[in-house]
C-alpha cells in the first residue's frame, strides 16, 4: 500500500491538464505561450498548452486574444477561419467570436443560439517579446510575479526564443534546481563558455524557499558562486557569457510551461547589454542565425553520432541539457531514482509542489507568492581559484 501510494504522489508532479492537482496549481499563474513575433495583427494560430487546445490570434489593432482552439458549432478548428476587427470567424458556418470567446454571431441560426454559444477565453498580456496568458478560473491576477527588474532596465536588447522539447515539464523544471549537473552536462563533448566560467568543481548547496519561489546558491569557489532566482511554479532566471568571452553576461528568464504531460514549451527572454550599434547589430544577426535551433530537431545526431551543434552559446548549452533530460525518457520513472544530498534542491521543489497540491485538494488557498521587493544578485563567475 505504501509503495501504491509513492507511486501516486510521484506521478501527481507529472500532470498539467485541468483537475488534476498539479494542473491546477499551474493555473493559478500567468504562463508564456508563444513569442510576440509568432502572430501578426490580423493572423490566427493553433497552439496547444496545459493540455488544451486553443486559438491564439490578434485583432486588427493588434492585440492578441486567447479562445478555445474548436468552435462550438460543429467543433471544426477555429484558427482556420478570419480575424475580422477584434473577432474570429469560424471558416465553416461563420460562426463569429470575440476575444473573451463568447459568439457574437451565428449567421445561420439567430442572436439567441449565438448568445447561448461560448468557448473558453483567457486574459492575455504582453511583456519583454513574449505573450503570457492565465488559464485560471476568475479574475487573473496581477501580472507581476514574472517581472524582472534586470529584464526591463534601459539599454538592454531584448530577445524572446522557444523550443519545443519531447518530455514531460516537470523533469525540465527539476533540472534548473540541480546545480551539480553544471560541472557535468555542460562539459561534455565540447566546452563552451558557460562550461569555462562554472568549471568542473562540485559545489557546495544551499537552497531555500522565498516569497517568490526557490533562491539556488552554488558556491564553486569565492569568485565562482552560481545563483538562480527561480519563481514558482516553472521559471528560472539566472546569468549566462555571452556570445564571447569579450561580451557582457546575459539575464536569461527560462519558463519550462508545459504543452502537455509528454511535451514542454521551453520559452523564455534574452536580455544582454547594448554594446553600441555595430555589436548591437552583430548580436542580432548571431541570434538570427543560431537562435532558432531546437535540439529535439537533432535528436539522433546528438544521441546516436555524439554530434555537438558549432555555436557555443545558443546551441550547445540547450543541446547538452537536451541529452541528459531526454535521457531520463519521455517521463522519468522517479520511483527508481536513488537520491543523494546533492538532490536538496529537487527535494525542496518537489515539497513545495505537494504542499501547493494538497490546499488545492483541501480547497485552501495556494501560498500568495509574489516578486522580490529587492532584486536578487545573481554575480558573474570568475575562474576557480
Amino acid at each position: 500500500m505504501q509503495a501504491q501510494q509513492t507511486n501516486s504522489k510521484m506521478q501527481l508532479l507529472s500532470q498539467c491538464a485541468a483537475g488534476t492537482p498539479a494542473g491546477e496549481v499551474l493555473r493559478q499563474f500567468w504562463h508564456p505561450i508563444a513569442t510576440a513575433e509568432s502572430v501578426r495583427a490580423g493572423e490566427a494560430k493553433s497552439i496547444r498548452i496545459l493540455g488544451e487546445d486553443l486559438t491564439l490570434y490578434r485583432g486588427e489593432s493588434g492585440a492578441p486574444y486567447l479562445v478555445g482552439g474548436l468552435c462550438a458549432h460543429r467543433r471544426t478548428l477555429l484558427h482556420t477561419g478570419w480575424v475580422q476587427g477584434e473577432s474570429i470567424r469560424c471558416i465553416y458556418h461563420g460562426w463569429r467570436y470575440d476575444g473573451s470567446g463568447q459568439c457574437r454571431e451565428a449567421p445561420a441560426e439567430g442572436e439567441a443560439i449565438a448568445a447561448k454559444a461560448k468557448i473558453p477565453g483567457y486574459a492575455v498580456t504582453q511583456y519583454c517579446g513574449l505573450i503570457f496568458a492565465y488559464m485560471g478560473k476568475g479574475a487573473a491576477p496581477e501580472f507581476d510575479l514574472p517581472r524582472k527588474g534586470a529584464f526591463e532596465k534601459p539599454g538592454l536588447v531584448v530577445l524572446a526564443r522557444k523550443q519545443i522539447w519531447p518530455c514531460n515539464w516537470f523533469q525540465m523544471v527539476e533540472n534548473s534546481l540541480d546545480a551539480v549537473h553544471v560541472s557535468f552536462v555542460h562539459l561534455a563533448g565540447k566546452v563552451g563558455p558557460f562550461g569555462e566560467a562554472v568549471t568542473s568543481g562540485i559545489p557546495q548547496l544551499e537552497y531555500h524557499e522565498t516569497d517568490a519561489g526557490i533562491r539556488q546558491v552554488a558556491t564553486r569557489a569565492a569568485n565562482n558562486i552560481r545563483i538562480s532566482d527561480w519563481s514558482f511554479p516553472n521559471n528560472n532566471h539566472i546569468v549566462t557569457p555571452g556570445r564571447s568571452k569579450q561580451s557582457a553576461w546575459v539575464h536569461r528568464g527560462v519558463w519550462n510551461v508545459p504543452v502537455d504531460d509528454h511535451h514542454t514549451m521551453k520559452i523564455g527572454v534574452y536580455a544582454i547589454p547594448s554594446e553600441g550599434p555595430e555589436k548591437d547589430r552583430e548580436t542580432l544577426e548571431h541570434f538570427e542565425r543560431y537562435g532558432d535551433y531546437n535540439p529535439a530537431h537533432h535528436h539522433d545526431a546528438l544521441f546516436n553520432e555524439k554530434k555537438w551543434p558549432d555555436d557555443p552559446s545558443l546551441q550547445l548549452t540547450p543541446a547538452q541539457d537536451y541529452v541528459a533530460i531526454m535521457g531520463q525518457g519521455r517521463l522519468v520513472d522517479r520511483n527508481a531514482e536513488r537520491l543523494g544530498t546533492s538532490d536538496a534542491g529537487i527535494v525542496l521543489l518537489r515539497r513545495i509542489f505537494w504542499r501547493e497540491m494538497d490546499k488545492i485538494h483541501r480547497g485552501e488557498a495556494v501560498k500568495q507568492w509574489r516578486r522580490l521587493e529587492e532584486p536578487v544578485d545573481l554575480p558573474v563567475q570568475g575562474a576557480a581559484e
